[in-house]
């Protein structure tokens, strides 16, 4: 979105400013850093993270570094070793978060990495991390996202986000009085020509940061490979998977065939058209699932003209379909976001991302972002430049095309990941308005995976004989709605998350986790696997776990009973230091933020 749309304005109010997050500093070049060569000639800087820094087993390995990709185009990854098996053997899964311009360290640190971050800036383990059953490898991108850098430069940050840069006097930049407090750093310079702009044009630099890590690091790296992400990733899963397999066809001199095994997309943003008109679908008609309505009638009628009136937001998406112009696409985006995503968040402050909780909304855990600003983190990780969740230049340069309001052939992608006999799992917590799982489901049957249809929605339960969601699958193709979950599922759910990510990932079926699923039929349903249900999902949570009250800042999230726990525990010494900023920022999360 642009940077100057209504939406993001609006996001700046309601939580810390950018400076919260970023903990000042200037950022020395590491210099400790081993140079190899990657597969296609990607230059390689890594070196080991210490034990402790997030994975908390002194026998389980961690690396990070950057991949550079280009001159100025240098992206920062972080890999994980799976815990309790051989780690040159275990599979290899990558990871990436979406936004676009959203930082991989959020699904790392608040999802489903080897740690996390508490309310008192203690790192802690994560004992459902999906390492229990793979290697993992969470990627920054594109560049300027994250620890992922242009050009580094020194500035300040103001208080909406943008980067002010600094001159240098003798060598030495100083931080001048004027600054915002804690906003001075070194950062990835914003311009917007040293990063790309649609979904599409990221996919070359994705394909070479695999390349150049599986080079780098022969020892994990695989003919074959998993790929899980979330939000903006339905529009980045879909694509960059069928460019990597369309690489296969014609290897560039010293690059290694790999190839996708399983794409794992939750809560996705795949196609606008059907996803903008699911929002009102889930808070006006038919409605959630948590009992809440949450428009008066005036309200609702508003909502339906904002959507379907003439010359409104699909119209403008129809057109910007029609055209394929930038300017067309950029103006029924911020038509759209504007007069009928944010109508949400306009009249109810409610949390986009879990419609139980009103904002500011301390769920999913963000206190890892001061900790990643740390002199001792930032060393430990050889990071160059200073961490923020998101990127201003590259939701503006996404913006500049109007990626989000294009299809950007996503379904027809999915479609041909699975004539490549590709896995593919489609999955949504139910309790998030932004990507919704009643568009999802839309987007799922629009796949038209062989056999689907004659599908029903069947239960999925875990190894705690919990119900925590229904699936329906055919074949290779599957979509589970899971529930009591906002927007990032792992943190919710993070036991049915794990086992789903497992039997995903292991070829099983996602209802039972017994049962090896291939597409045999060739093309027809006869010979697939097919759950057995209902045609739609009617489970309804009912309004118990919404919440009517601003919860606190210092609550834990209990992932039995679904709805706020008690305080974070006090740590044990009093050297420890409280977080500055009570609620990590929201200032650069743009709608598919993560």
């Amino acid at each position: 979105m642009a940077s100057s749309s209504p939406s993001l304005a609006r996001l700046v109010t309601l939580g810390a400013t950018l400076s919260a997050v970023v903990q000042g500093q200037f950022v020395p070049a590491p210099t400790d850093l081993k140079e190899v060569q990657g597969y296609a000639g990607v230059p390689v800087r890594y070196k080991e993270v210490p034990a402790g820094t997030c994975e908390q087993d002194p026998n389980v390995k961690s690396f990070s570094g950057y991949a550079d990709v280009s001159a100025d185009e240098h992206v920062f990854f972080w890999f994980f070793e799976a815990r309790n098996q051989n780690a040159t053997e275990a599979p290899l899964t990558v990871w990436i978060n979406g936004g676009p311009g959203s930082s991989s360290m959020i699904g790392l640190f608040e999802e489903l990495g080897p740690c996390g971050v508490d309310y008192y800036g203690n790192v802690y383990n994560n004992p459902y991390s999906w390492s229990n059953a793979s290697n993992l490898l969470f990627i920054d991108q594109p560049t300027q996202v994250g620890f992922s850098y242009s050009t580094p430069v020194d500035g300040y940050t103001t208080d909406d986000g943008h980067i002010i840069m600094l001159p240098e006097t003798d060598g030495t930049t100083l931080c001048p009085e004027y600054a915002p407090a804690g906003s001075c750093g070194t950062y990835a310079d914003p311009d917007l020509t040293q990063t790309v702009n649609s979904t599409a044009g990221a996919a070359p630099n994705f394909w070479k940061t695999l390349q150049g890590f599986m080079g780098a690091f022969p020892q994990y790296a695989r003919s074959g490979f998993h790929f899980a992400t979330e939000s903006y990733g339905g529009h980045y899963g879909p694509v960059f998977n069928a460019y990597i397999e369309s690489q296969n066809a014609d290897l560039p001199a010293g690059a290694k065939e790999i190839r996708l095994e399983t794409v794992l997309i939750g809560n996705g943003w795949y196609d606008p058209i059907v996803q903008y008109q699911a929002y009102y679908n889930f808070s006006v008609f038919p409605g959630n699932t948590y009992d809440y309505a949450p428009f008066n009638a005036s309200a609702a009628e508003m909502f339906y003209n904002n959507m379907y009136g003439p010359g409104n937001c699909l119209d403008r998406l129809l057109e910007c379909d029609a055209t394929g112009r930038d300017d067309v696409c950029q103006y029924a985006d911020d038509f759209c976001a504007s007069h009928v995503e944010s109508v949400y968040d306009d009249l109810l402050e409610r949390d986009e991302y879990d419609v139980r909780e009103l904002v500011p909304d301390p769920f999913p855990y963000g206190f890892y972002a001061e900790y990643l600003n740390t002199p001792a983190v930032q060393s430990a990780i050889g990071a160059y430049v200073n961490f923020s969740t998101s990127s201003r230049a590259v939701s503006a340069a996404f913006s500049s095309t109007g990626d989000d309001a294009r299809r950007s052939g996503t379904v027809a992608a999915l479609r041909y990941l699975l004539s490549r006999n590709v896995t593919v799992a489609l999955y949504a917590g139910d309790a998030d308005y932004n990507c919704n799982w009643l568009g999802g489901e839309v987007v799922a049957e629009s796949v038209g995976a062989a056999g689907f249809a004659d599908a029903g929605y069947a239960d999925v339960v875990t190894s705690d004989n919990v119900t925590h969601g229904q699936v329906k699958q055919a074949g290779k193709f599957s979509f589970t709605r899971i529930y009591e979950s906002g927007h990032e599922v792992p943190f919710y759910q993070p036991l049915a998350s794990l086992e789903y990510f497992e039997r995903a990932i292991k070829g099983f079926d996602i209802e039972t986790g017994e049962k090896p699923v291939t597409n045999a039929g060739n093309g027809t349903a006869d010979g697939l696997y097919l759950t057995s249900g209902t045609k739609k999902s009617t489970y309804r949570e009912g309004n118990a776990t919404v919440q009517w009250d601003v919860v606190p800042a210092n609550a834990t999230y209990d992932t039995v009973k679904n709805v706020p726990g008690p305080p974070w525990p006090a740590p044990s010494t009093q050297a420890a230091l409280l977080r500055r900023s009570m609620k990590k920022s929201r200032i650069m999360r743009h709608r598919r933020w993560t």
